[in-house]
């Protein structure tokens, strides 16, 4: 089996490399792994395998696309992308990454001709800012970054090209993912993975959102579970609806800070200071409940609770 990974060695990515490499069967009733091309600006630290081929260079160039798709893939997890913050301050090139590139990549497959399952990482993003008071399968989409609005063309276009029989795809919209690794990332969002590695150190952190800061929570090990069970779903459970928004965990700043503390002790509660900016509360402090039914009803779920969170958020950091 032939399985094509853009942006693998991105944070999310790495960790789904890992896990498809480890896998003994990727999809059910398929054969085993027998090639994983990773296609990305840089593939330094990927695992040493025989079955690994790498591609370096950026989706939105053609030739990096070209020699990824080199051999048709029958699953594709399309990963790649310029985050929020990054394509708002460049348009131009978060509209060739994040769309035209999207697009390039879609018709290669139609043209190959092998209707794979595609996996797309959209974003809660294309909800907007101010969130409704509820969010579920009938909230509009009014996205208030570019990034969320091209994640949204994506989506289209994926659901036309698999009503056309082109593509079989899933679209999983994702909350902010943790705990990244502490590195220039572009997202605004990072300080969401900011204090886990800061507690867990036993380090002072500032917080830029209040204690009562409520936002959506996954881990990375469980967003790598939740885009494996989306590549093996039966193609039956697609034919109404292509799109999900994941469930997740909702917790105030508190509350992560009270289970950090739990986990690696009380000490550490006097090490987080806030200095809350109002933009950033306004757009990563302010998440309502969410009715992810849709997504539940097909296998989609979350971390289980806060200490499954951290131990989840941090295992991979400490294995990348």
């Amino acid at each position: 089996m032939n399985v094509l990974v853009t942006g693998g060695n991105g944070f999310v990515g790495r960790e789904l490399v890992r896990r498809l490499l480890a896998a003994e069967r990727v999809l059910p009733g398929q054969p085993p792994l027998t090639r994983l091309t990773v296609l990305d600006m840089s593939v330094d630290g990927l695992p040493d395998d025989a079955r690994l081929q790498v591609v370096t260079g950026s989706i939105a160039d053609p030739s990096a696309l070209e020699a990824a798709l080199r051999d048709a893939p029958q699953l594709v997890f399309h990963l790649a992308s310029l985050p929020g913050g990054a394509a708002e301050r460049n348009y131009e090139l978060g509209l060739q990454v994040n769309l035209q590139a999207t697009l390039a990549l879609f018709e290669r497959l139609r043209e190959q001709g092998n209707c794979p399952r595609l996996v797309f990482t959209s974003t809660i993003a294309v909800y907007g800012s101010p969130l409704p008071a509820l969010v579920d399968d009938a909230s509009p989409m009014r996205p208030g970054l570019s990034y969320g609005a091209h994640k949204l063309m994506g989506e289209i276009l994926l659901n036309d090209y698999s009503r056309r029989g082109w593509l079989d795809g899933c679209s999983v919209r994702l909350p902010g993912i943790v705990a990244r690794p502490p590195a220039p990332s572009g997202l605004l969002s990072a300080f969401m993975s900011d204090v886990f590695w800061k507690l867990a150190a036993g380090e002072p952190f500032a917080c830029p959102v209040s204690a009562q800061a409520v936002a959506w929570w996954m881990s990375v090990g469980c967003c790598v579970d939740n885009l494996l069970h989306a590549a093996r779903l039966a193609p039956d459970l697609l034919q109404q609806r292509r799109e999900f928004t994941l469930p997740v965990l909702r917790l105030s700043m508190a509350q992560l800070v009270d289970g950090l503390a739990e986990v690696y002790g009380a000490d550490r509660r006097a090490l987080v200071s806030y200095r809350p900016d109002q933009q950033l509360e306004a757009a990563f402090g302010c998440y309502p409940p969410l009715d992810a039914r849709a997504a539940e009803s097909i296998g989609f779920a979350h971390d289980g609770d806060i200490k499954r969170l951290i131990r989840n958020a941090t295992a991979a950091g400490t294995t990348a």
